[in-house]
């Protein structure tokens, strides 16, 4: 029995044993839905930094201001990249935050069990050509 092989995006022609198989790819599906696609990981990513934005540690801002430098929205990858940024998730503070209650450790973590159905209900509809 032949493996099926796909060799280009145009399709090719499979043969195995019960007979001859075609395989087409609807070629305008990348044009007509990357950019909806795009957009709403923008919109993904732009929520998540909004929405930590109250749950990250503060006492400069420098580490709410590096979630902003090292996330390219759109890439689906957001990340903190100061130096500290690990040890002052991981880590759980010794005194109450004076900048805001929910600041502190695991900021993602905790803002995702609050909001993720929020973030993915706008992702989905911008990914279906709804507006926000």
């Amino acid at each position: 029995m032949a493996k099926p092989i796909i060799q280009t995006p145009r399709g090719t022609i499979i043969v195995n044993a019960q007979g001859k198989s075609e395989l087409k790819w609807n070629t305008e599906f990348q044009p007509k839905h990357q950019k909806k696609f795009t957009t709403a990981q923008v919109f993904v990513d732009s929520e998540v930094l909004r929405l930590c934005d109250p749950y990250v540690p503060k006492l400069t801002g420098m580490l709410i201001d590096s979630g902003i430098l090292g996330t390219v929205p759109g890439q689906g990858f957001v990340e903190w990249i100061a130096p500290y940024s690990r040890k002052r998730y991981f880590t759980p503070r010794k005194t109450p935050s004076t900048t805001g209650p929910l600041r502190g450790p695991y900021w993602f973590h905790r803002m995702k069990a609050v909001y993720w159905k929020q973030i993915l209900s706008g992702a989905k509809k911008i990914a279906a050509g709804e507006s926000k």
